[in-house]
């Protein structure tokens, strides 16, 4: 492998083991990072949605104690739930607007319990991930990642000029200012290590220049006890179920969606950044942590505070200190969740005032609307694409902010429903895409064995899609050709090795395919517990002493295909091919 490829930069892969004094480092460092963010979010919300302190006291109690349980199962693994890699846990800023609406509607209690309901779908979509890839895609999440950002935007504004009455009318522009233009700066002109400590640096110094205008008040740290918990705060659950819950669950479980995007998003990052060898994504760690967030999830719908999600900072962390060892993503979840029984930390973070909180929020949202905009554009914009971002984004904001049929639609179920901007909107783009993908040109499908008789039963049915699309002699044997590697590939890689030698359990394959504007695309479904392809084709340019007679296959695949991606999800692989034809 080319030195391009090895990432020399990555210290300890996941199950190495760095000593205890620089593990423990580490993850002092990396819990440092996290408390803040984690209350902070608690504490936006709480009072954006004009709740008691009370409940800010118990919501960053436990959050701290979900983020850091689901940290340490994202690390440990245990059976299929957890990633085995460093994925740090804390609540969610995509729920900043659905939990406000939920708060200020219908009450804490109700707010656990949509919250305990909605994570169980995301258990659902860890099981069934390969069969709703073509529901999320790109497109759809792009934008709803992007309606997040433009719901929560105007209540982040409206935060910014919250101080107490009799304060002077420059205190909230000024520790706002700094701290808006510190986080801002760090972000895009400092150095990776520093970076990492923007949020903490520019919250600092907001306060600092808040302490002189009277807007900091340290009375409340004083008064918090070193070591409790605030038993007597607890919300509950509402298990009434009325008009209000059902009209309120579509959004959260939307959200909730979105939100697993952006950990499969960071499933597969971290995989990235913590081999020294580049390899495929293995989509069976994503499904893994996608089961730990959604605990997490489940965590805190009934301990009544907010969802929690993966932290890209996870990728940073990695990055930054080459460290990808899970014995320090236990260790940083541990002192996280030990962090929860101290209030009197939570305290200093409670205390921030909300001008400088939500500088620091208005951040993170700007940057969570660009991730959005990438997510479109990176899967490339046809006319087709930007309809359904475009539409789908408006028709969001305009009902989100009562521009649509606001007097119409009131305040009952249809109004609740529809009045949240990334529920109208994420129905909007669902719709369309659904639209697209009936109106593509058929896909036609073979389910055959792999046994002997596989290989003949798929040349007939590749050569029949040949003649129908009326390709000429040339594309037409392309096609076949990449039939029968992808078979054999599948079938030696599926076997572990090139002697024919399998479990002896018979396997199926689904096999489909459509036209498309420059050739065809082709899918294969099988059950497997094998090596990746896409590692294969990527690793045949290594000099090699040992004979691997699946060389041959591989190579033919990789020239006469297009493109090949594999993913690897729990009991399922699927393989997809593109190909060039033409008459």
């Amino acid at each position: 492998m080319s030195a391009s490829e090895i990432n020399e930069h990555v210290r300890y892969e996941p199950n190495e083991h760095p000593p205890y004094p620089l593990a423990a480092g580490t993850a002092i460092q990396a819990t440092i990072l996290m408390v803040t963010p984690i209350v902070l979010t608690v504490v936006i919300v709480v009072r954006i949605a004009e709740q008691p302190e009370s409940l800010i006291v118990w919501g960053a109690f436990a959050a701290l104690l979900v983020s850091g349980l689901t940290t340490m199962l994202q690390a440990a693994g245990l059976g299929r739930f957890g990633s085995g890699h460093i994925l740090l846990m804390g609540t969610s800023g995509a729920f900043i607007a659905v939990c406000v609406a939920a708060l200020q509607t219908a009450g804490p209690a109700t707010m656990a319990s949509l919250i305990v309901a909605s994570s169980l779908f995301q258990f659902l979509l860890a099981a069934r991930l390969s069969m709703l890839r073509r529901i999320f895609t790109p497109v759809v999440t792009g934008t709803v990642i992007m309606l997040i950002a433009a719901t929560v935007f105007p209540v982040i504004f409206y935060s910014l000029t919250d101080v107490p009455e009799g304060t002077h009318s420059a205190a909230a522009p000024l520790a706002a200012g700094v701290t808006l233009l510190v986080v801002a700066g760090l972000v895009l002109r400092g150095p990776p290590r520093l970076r990492l400590w923007s949020p903490v640096i520019g919250i600092v110094l907001g306060c600092a220049v808040g302490v002189p205008f009277g807007i900091y008040n340290p009375q409340p740290i004083l008064e918090a006890p070193w070591i409790g918990i605030p038993f007597t705060s607890w919300p509950g659950l509402d298990v009434s179920l009325d008009h209000k819950f059902w009209a309120l669950l579509p959004a959260f479980v939307i959200v909730t969606l979105v939100g697993a995007i952006e950990t499969i998003g960071d499933g597969v990052a971290i995989q990235r950044v913590s081999q020294r060898r580049r390899r495929a994504t293995d989509f069976r760690v994503v499904q893994g942590a996608l089961n730990a967030d959604g605990t997490g999830n489940l965590l805190s719908g009934l301990m009544g505070t907010l969802p929690n999600t993966t932290y890209s900072t996870s990728i940073s962390l990695a990055e930054v200190t080459g460290i990808g060892s899970r014995r320090v993503g236990v260790l940083i979840g541990a002192l996280i969740a030990v962090v929860a029984f101290f209030p009197k930390v939570a305290a200093i973070i409670i205390a921030i005032p909300t001008p400088i909180a939500a500088a620091y929020i208005t951040v993170l949202l700007g940057l969570l609307f660009v991730q959005g905009m990438k997510i479109v554009i990176q899967d490339g914009v046809d006319h087709r694409k930007a309809v359904v971002a475009g539409v789908a984004f408006w028709v969001g904001t305009g009902f989100q902010n009562q521009w649509i049929y606001g007097d119409l639609l009131g305040d009952g179920f249809l109004g609740i429903l529809l009045g949240n901007g990334m529920t109208s909107g994420a129905i909007v783009a669902v719709f369309m895409v659904a639209f697209l993908e009936l109106t593509a040109p058929r896909r036609r499908r073979l389910s055959i064995p792999i046994d002997e008789e596989a290989l003949g039963k798929l040349t007939q049915f590749l050569a029949q899609f040949a003649a129908r699309a009326h390709w000429n002699e040339e594309s037409r044997n392309r096609l076949l050709l990449v039939g029968e590697e992808t078979l054999n590939s599948i079938s030696e890689v599926e076997n572990g090795s090139g002697n024919g030698s399998g479990n002896g359990r018979s396997r199926n394959l689904r096999v489909t395919i459509r036209n498309t504007s420059g050739g065809a695309e082709l899918e294969f479904v099988s059950a497997s517990e094998g090596d990746n392809l896409e590692d294969q084709l990527t690793y045949l340019h290594e000099p090699s002493d040992v004979p691997d007679v699946r060389e041959i296959s591989f190579r033919l695949l990789r020239h006469y295909a297009s493109s090949v991606r594999h993913q690897k999800y729990h009991g399922v692989d699927v393989v997809s091919v593109d190909v060039a034809g033409g008459r």
